[in-house]
């Protein structure tokens, strides 16, 4: 906690200043964020540090492996669906974006198993991408199918995005626009998803 409480009195005293007043406007008007940007929980990959974001920008959503699950409105926890729900019904942002990453510890767990200590729901969640996993063992050489894997989870979560009728809807009608990338961690590169269906060096 002292790590955290040491950046927060940085903060106050080397960004406040400057920030202020985007974050007094943000109080008073509320978000309006233009992008929402589900991405994985890897503490090497934030959003708005790779993306140059500041308050307010990004709305943004982190989970195991960056997954979204399919429409599946039922009686049940759902946490990235309401989230999703929240950005797109009420905050109605105009892009998303799909972003994995380089050495995913969540791909990793559904090509080979979890590890021990995290068995309770990793592997039910990364049931999820099941699917990637098997397109991608199907065709590709076993020292390429991690990389291979998280681009295929990240189309695969595209797909998921439009089961759900509101994003469906708003896609068709043009006011939403849909994207996939892929971050290296080592080198910073970023690859985006092309129409091709193919990632390429943004």
């Amino acid at each position: 906690m002292n790590r955290l409480l040491d950046g927060y009195r940085r903060f106050r005293a080397e960004t406040w200043p400057e920030a202020r007043a985007r974050f007094e406007e943000l109080a008073a008007s509320g978000q309006r964020p233009h992008t929402l940007v589900i991405a994985c929980s890897d503490s090497r990959v934030d959003p708005a540090v790779i993306f140059g974001a500041g308050p307010g920008e990004l709305f943004v959503i982190r989970n195991v492996a960056n997954l979204v699950p399919p429409f599946a409105p039922d009686g049940a926890y759902h946490g990235t669906s309401a989230a999703l729900e929240f950005g797109v019904r009420v905050l109605q942002v105009s892009q998303i974006l799909v972003m994995g990453h380089a050495m995913c510890g969540g791909v990793t767990a559904l090509l080979n198993g979890a590890p021990p200590e995290a068995r309770d729901f990793v592997p039910a969640w990364m049931r999820i991408a099941a699917e990637a996993r098997r397109r991608v063992l199907e065709c590709t050489p076993v020292e390429a199918a991690q990389e291979a894997c998280e681009l295929e989870a990240v189309r695969l979560s595209l797909a998921n995005l439009r089961t759900f009728p509101w994003v469906a809807q708003a896609e068709a009608a043009g006011s939403l626009q849909l994207h996939g990338a892929h971050f290296a961690v080592a080198t910073g590169r970023l690859m985006v998803l092309g129409a091709d269906g193919a990632f390429a060096q943004a």
